[in-house]
């Protein structure tokens, strides 16, 4: 008859191994019986313990305990190291002292310092001397014919498609003689046509004068001078130019209503030329250019505040 014995513990594994010892034998001759599992109890009070049935189907053999651990020997002592032998010290019956020989110290020559001759390098042939462009429209420059400006603009425009078709847009470059009232210089107006060129343009133009700017640094260098063009998107700028001019003469009438100067917002040099072009023949003002760089903008003086 096969023996059996019901256990508990927290898990299965701790019920199993109760019942191991109890019964005396190994895991291989019984068969497991899981009567209650763990868990909580009902309504969440206390835990309920793991119960199995160990059942011996093989004939009972004691576990065989676990062999003894081998005695740890304690190392062997270090031995000895053996003792150095010393020599006799032979003294014949007469020995004539010698004098004891002190090492004979190397007496080194000091390193003769060697001074190496600088190498005179033929200096490089001076570069031809370039004339610096001065791009700030407000500046005047030479006189050019009709022929120079032509080739101008054929240079600015060849320069500008070439910008276009890097930014891979579908747009054309048309060369055009600027309306000037006499007292503007004679140049050239490039206008770009297309199809959704604002980005061309800008907040508040930006993109358009940076892309006047190249342009003219474009030019000017192929040119060996300054290169007067004018770059317009769309219309914009002759837009912008006809408002420019209205905000001119309308803050002029409030300089001389005021009876003191009135300074307008920071424009680039192109747009400052227009006031200043704008407000020429006013009799009543005069415009002066001040600050520097972005912050440069045009100051409505007037005539009559100047003199007192």
């Amino acid at each position: 008859m096969n023996e059996s014995i019901e256990t508990t513990g927290q898990d299965i594994d701790s019920a199993v191994a109760r019942a191991l010892t109890e019964l005396g034998v190994s895991r291989d001759s019984v068969r497991v019986d899981v009567l209650e599992e763990p868990g909580r109890r009902l309504l969440g009070l206390g835990t309920r313990q793991a119960r199995v049935r160990v059942t011996v189907v093989k004939p009972p053999t004691a576990a065989t305990p676990p062999p003894a651990p081998m005695p740890v020997m304690p190392p062997a002592p270090p031995k000895p190291a053996p003792p150095t032998p010393v020599k006799a010290e032979i003294r014949p019956e007469s020995v004539i002292a010698t004098p004891v020989e002190r090492p004979v110290e190397k007496i080194e020559k000091p390193v003769e310092k060697i001074t190496q001759k600088p190498v005179i390098v033929p200096a490089a042939p001076a570069a031809p001397a370039v004339h610096e462009v001065d791009y700030d429209d407000d500046a005047p420059r030479s006189a050019v014919t009709d022929e120079e400006l032509d080739h101008e603009a054929q240079v600015g425009a060849e320069a500008l498609q070439q910008i276009l078709n890097h930014m891979q847009l579908n747009a054309k470059v048309n060369a055009r003689r600027a309306d000037t009232d006499g007292h503007e210089e004679p140049h050239w107006l490039l206008e770009i046509e297309g199809q959704e060129l604002g980005a061309l343009i800008g907040h508040r133009g930006e993109t358009l004068a940076a892309l006047q700017y190249v342009t003219r640094l474009i030019a000017s260098k192929g040119l060996e001078r300054r290169a007067n063009l004018v770059i317009d998107v769309e219309g914009y700028k002759s837009r912008r130019e006809t408002m420019l001019r209205r905000l001119a003469k309308r803050m002029a009438e409030q300089a001389i209503e005021r009876g003191r100067m009135v300074s307008l917002e920071p424009m680039p040099p192109h747009e400052r030329r227009i006031i200043h072009l704008a407000l020429r023949d006013n009799p009543s003002v005069t415009t002066e250019s001040v600050g520097d760089g972005e912050k440069r903008k045009v100051t409505i003086i007037p005539k009559k505040n100047r003199l007192g």
